[in-house]
């Protein structure tokens, strides 16, 4: 096999240590061991045929309870009404999933105990400069006719090409969130935002980068402070990182004193940026699952004066896919799973904030009337508006490459200096 991942510089022209074991293992892998060739099907009626009887092990951050409850109480049966018996695999990071595939393979196996992997970003881009993903199987999919081929979301995940190597699962849209009894006129611009938590010293603050999240909160700064995601190439390079990174780090180093406890510390991801907003010890809070928010709310996990704050500049959008590793034991099976993910009563239960709330990937406006109804007969959410309002000016990920680097920018620049 080839292998086209290089070393990639970063800033001061290191490696980051938190890709150190993921690059080794890359560089071991790519140095003779095969990727196990998985049989072609030349129609989802022999995809169909080979699943039966195969169980499929999912790979899922296991930290989403409702995204839990969803697998395992409406995933799992659908799944097994067409013969395959799908188990969870709860992980604490996506990349957990793609080192156990880079091991199997480094090791040769071709049945590899990865079959479906819940997975976008970093994680895609590193599997596939790895050639770990299998991929031009998403077009034998019969419910990819309902999504629209033009979607960019459907076409990049942070920047890398899907070309057949994934299959959409649902959308996300980063947002922000405030306490509006504390909250009388809250900020509708990422600047404003700053500037409200310098006026309102302690009652802000977001989850330390590497954290998902905080991540993002990262490349959002950047992209105010570069004066719009236009002025930010999507590609990442030192010479683009030299450009737009500095301004970004500034304004989180001097928004930092007035954070909670004075910057010295930070939550360390959404979860635990919860817990201080609900016990009131913040009064702004971020997350890129917005649709999770009517469920927290309604179990009291979050009070009922939280309410969506959506920014005049608009915020990132993003989708999920499921990706089957080249050396998957139940490929087949994987296939089935992942077009039954995609179908209009698994898209529908989804997007019920009941269930899980999960804004769908399915192009609405290439329904029949009565399927359309599946989603305009879901309850609507008292605390979140619809995609249409969430998604307004938004704006698509930076590549992958920018995460890293960003993150390892902080990191020196603005957490050290506390």
């Amino acid at each position: 096999m080839t292998c086209p991942f290089a070393l990639a510089r970063r800033r001061r022209g290191s490696v980051l240590p938190a890709a150190a074991a993921v690059l080794a293992l890359l560089l071991t892998s790519c140095s003779g061991a095969t990727a196990g060739a998985a049989e072609s099907f030349g129609s989802f009626d022999e995809v169909q045929a080979e699943a039966e009887g195969q169980t499929v092990d999912l790979w899922m951050y296991g930290g989403d309870e409702q995204g839990n409850a969803y697998v395992d109480e409406v995933l799992v049966p659908a799944a097994m009404e067409q013969g395959v018996t799908l188990r969870r695999v709860p992980i604490t990071d996506t990349q957990d999933a793609v080192n156990r595939v880079l091991s199997e393979r480094q090791a040769g196996r071709d049945d590899g105990s990865v079959d479906l992997v819940w997975v976008n970003g970093a994680n895609f881009s590193t599997g596939r400069q790895a050639e770990v993903w299998r991929c031009g199987w998403t077009e034998l999919l019969p419910d990819m006719e309902y999504t629209d081929p033009e979607d960019p979301l459907l076409l990049n995940d942070f920047g890398t090409p899907v070309e057949g190597c994934e299959a959409p699962s649902h959308k996300a849209q980063f947002t922000f969130f405030y306490e509006s009894e504390a909250v009388a006129d809250p900020p509708t611009s990422l600047e404003g935002i700053l500037e409200w938590a310098k006026e309102h010293p302690g009652r802000f603050t977001y989850p330390a980068p590497p954290d998902f999240t905080g991540s993002v909160f990262l490349r959002e700064i950047m992209l105010s402070t570069a004066g719009g995601a236009d002025q930010v190439p999507l590609e990442y390079s030192q010479e683009a990182f030299d450009e737009h990174a500095p301004a970004a780090l500034e304004a989180l180093s001097e928004v930092a004193p007035s954070l909670w406890r004075e910057g010295r510390t930070y939550s360390r991801d959404e979860q635990a940026l919860n817990t201080l907003f609900a016990n009131g010890e913040v009064d702004l809070a971020m997350t890129y699952g917005p649709a999770t928010l009517t469920d927290l709310v309604a179990s009291g996990a979050l009070p009922p004066s939280t309410k969506v704050l959506t920014l005049d500049e608009g915020t990132v959008g993003n989708a999920s896919f499921l990706a089957i590793p080249a050396n998957a034991a139940d490929a087949a099976g994987a296939m089935v799973v992942a077009n039954i993910a995609l179908s209009l009563e698994q898209q529908a239960a989804k997007a019920d904030p009941e269930t899980w709330g999960q804004f769908t990937m399915l192009d609405t406006g290439l329904l029949s009337p009565a399927q359309q109804d599946l989603f305009e007969q879901l309850p609507d959410s008292p605390i979140v508006p619809d995609y249409e309002e969430l998604s307004r000016n938004a704006h698509g990920e930076l590549a992958a490459e920018w995460v890293p680097a960003l993150d390892e920018g902080w990191r020196q620049d603005v957490a050290s200096t506390r």
